[in-house]
């Protein structure tokens, strides 16, 4: 799935992600006006999404998209959030749901089953939420990561794991040493690693990639240097801090090796004076350019 996404990002010239993250209150006046249930608002931000998706697909080669805010919205927002990764697979993007699963093992292979190899139900396959890459928490250990791993080699889809996470007290936990003096996403780095051994494909990169924050560059940097064989899904782009320079460190010496997600800065791009009178479709476009040659300029320029 790696050689995919990688392709598909050499494609379109462009390592974006666009992380539909989709809170109803983004959504223009207009589409909120006559809304009178959750039913209603699940249509909306369905619709929002799709428009998105057919402005910009030519253009990004992958969306992101997280549970979190459909889920708030009930059995409605899941609908939605189900036609958002249906909309996005048939314009052939890379999907990610981020949904961070993990647990025991067997209820993380039920977790695997509706994101990545699906249930059997009628005599058919099912897969509920069908998606390319899913993201899992790998710290509460192998067992709990093994379901998913199992679901990969059937299906031949991928996961990312956190690793060094964008938000600011990630180092409390995070960055805490053990008496080797690896810090903890230093040593689950080389567990996302071992676990991505038997995946590798041929631009050398594991369908187990690493959630590594755009916020932390000294981090992500040594992570780069360190994980050879990991690709990295980067969030923390524009809104939460993270910049284009900062960020440049996680990809290799190819401009290869990790995409980079944005969410609220190309689906509330319209409220911002730079895009104003813009249409949101037109201003997401333009922020999606925008970002794109943020990114040429400091990734691929030094390639």
């Amino acid at each position: 799935m790696t050689d995919t996404l990688i392709e598909a990002i050499e494609r379109v010239g462009n390592p974006t992600a666009v992380g539909l993250d989709t809170s109803f209150d983004y959504l223009p006046e207009s589409m909120r006006a006559n809304c009178r249930d959750l039913r209603d608002v699940g249509k909306a931000i369905t619709e929002f999404n799709v428009e998105l998706i057919e402005r910009l697909y030519k253009l990004i080669p992958a969306v992101k998209v997280q549970v979190a805010y459909y889920e708030m919205y009930g059995v409605e927002g899941m609908q939605a959030f189900a036609d958002t990764l249906a909309a996005a697979k048939k314009r052939n993007l890379v999907v990610i749901a981020d949904v961070k699963r993990n647990d025991i093992g067997s209820t993380a292979a039920c977790y695997a089953k509706a994101y990545l190899s699906g249930v059997e139900a009628a005599g058919k396959k099912h897969i509920p939420f069908d998606s390319d890459y899913i993201t899992v928490n790998g710290y509460l250990g192998v067992d709990g990561i093994q379901p998913f791993l199992d679901a990969m080699a059937q299906t031949g889809k991928g996961i990312f794991t956190l690793v060094k996470t964008s938000n600011p007290s990630s180092g409390q936990l995070q960055n805490r040493k053990f008496d080797d003096g690896a810090t903890l996403f230093e040593t689950m780095g080389d567990l996302v690693e071992e676990w991505g051994k038997t995946s590798i494909g041929k631009y050398g990169y594991s369908d187990v990639g690493a959630v590594v924050g755009a916020t932390h560059p000294a981090e992500a940097e040594a992570l780069r240097a360190r994980l050879k064989s990991t690709f990295f899904l980067v969030p923390g782009y524009g809104a939460q801090g993270g910049t284009a320079d900062g960020l440049k460190v996680c990809f290799d010496d190819k401009g290869r090796g990790a995409i980079v997600n944005n969410s609220r800065g190309i689906l509330c791009a319209y409220t911002r004076d730079k895009y104003k009178g813009m249409s949101f479709t037109a201003a997401a476009e333009a922020a999606v350019v925008d970002m794109r040659e943020d990114l040429y300029a400091a990734v691929y320029k030094r390639v």
